[in-house]
């Protein structure tokens, strides 16, 4: 297959995580309320399948192409990224009904926030196919594909669920119809197929790079979950039973179960 055939399924891969935050609004298809019971535990989930990724994965992986110092300097880039999204977010706040009716100057804006924003999850999936069209891989539409790239693809696809819900629910109350709840949800996760075909050319031409590639969207991923899954998980749990510690754990051990078969099939 071509170089440009593999980059178009590595962006398609990007594609399909991004559509899954659209999967977020569906729940307000049915119903005019979510429990947040459920919230909180979908974030868990979120967490643990994150967490697990990186670690059962990305971190893993990355040791056999390099040492602990290449891994843990990509992982430092990573959290720096964040650090830098999340300062950048919080100098632009926007509520999702802002996307909503943003102009073309004000859309453009919001685009640059959440490219910084979703970008590393978009790495994450693209340094993922690295390995793709080697032998031993699983056939998918006549390519070769790493099974790394598939556990990270549905990870990244799951752990968007949560968001699109979380950016759903504002639109919801202030009136929005249920379809624009799907695009909006989308829309905030489009950097994501491109930060894939990104990140996959440039571990095919630097491939020296690619520890410090795992380490890069390893480290940025635990740091979302520790800086804005975990918090936000905590603070919508306030109004409930031992403040949704519960839920939060199950939905934790829930996602790294899930994430398991990786250690053995990778």
């Amino acid at each position: 297959m071509s170089p440009s055939g593999e980059l178009l399924f590595v962006v398609f891969a990007g594609l399909l995580t991004d559509l899954a935050t659209g999967l977020g609004a569906l729940p307000f298809f049915f119903v005019d309320d979510i429990d947040d019971r459920w919230r909180v535990g979908l974030w868990g989930l979120a967490s643990g399948i994150m967490v697990s990724a990186s670690g059962f994965g990305l971190f893993r992986e990355a040791l056999n192409y390099g040492g602990p110092t290449e891994i843990a300097a990509g992982a430092l880039a990573g959290v720096a990224l964040v650090v830098v999204a999340e300062h950048v977010i919080d100098d632009h706040e926007f509520e999702p009904r802002d996307i909503a009716a943003a102009d073309v100057k004000k859309l453009a804006l919001i685009a640059g926030v959440l490219t910084v924003h979703s970008f590393p999850e978009g790495v994450a999936v693209g340094v993922s196919f690295a390995d793709m069209g080697i032998d031993g891989g699983l056939s998918v539409l006549g390519f070769s594909i790493p099974i790394l790239a598939v556990f990270m693809t549905i990870a990244i696809s799951i752990h968007n669920v949560p968001e699109g819900l979380a950016v759903s629910i504002p639109l919801h109350e202030h009136g929005a119809r249920r379809w624009t709840l799907v695009g909006v949800a989308v829309f905030t996760s489009i950097p994501q197929p491109i930060g894939a075909g990104i990140a996959y050319v440039f571990v095919q031409i630097a491939r020296a790079a690619l520890p410090f590639g795992y380490g890069f969207a390893g480290g940025a991923m635990v740091f979302l979950v520790l800086s804005e899954f975990i918090p936000e998980a905590r603070e919508v749990g306030r109004a409930l039973p031992h403040n949704g510690r519960r839920e939060l754990a199950t939905g934790i051990a829930v996602g790294v179960a899930g994430m398991v078969p990786m250690l053995f099939v990778t």
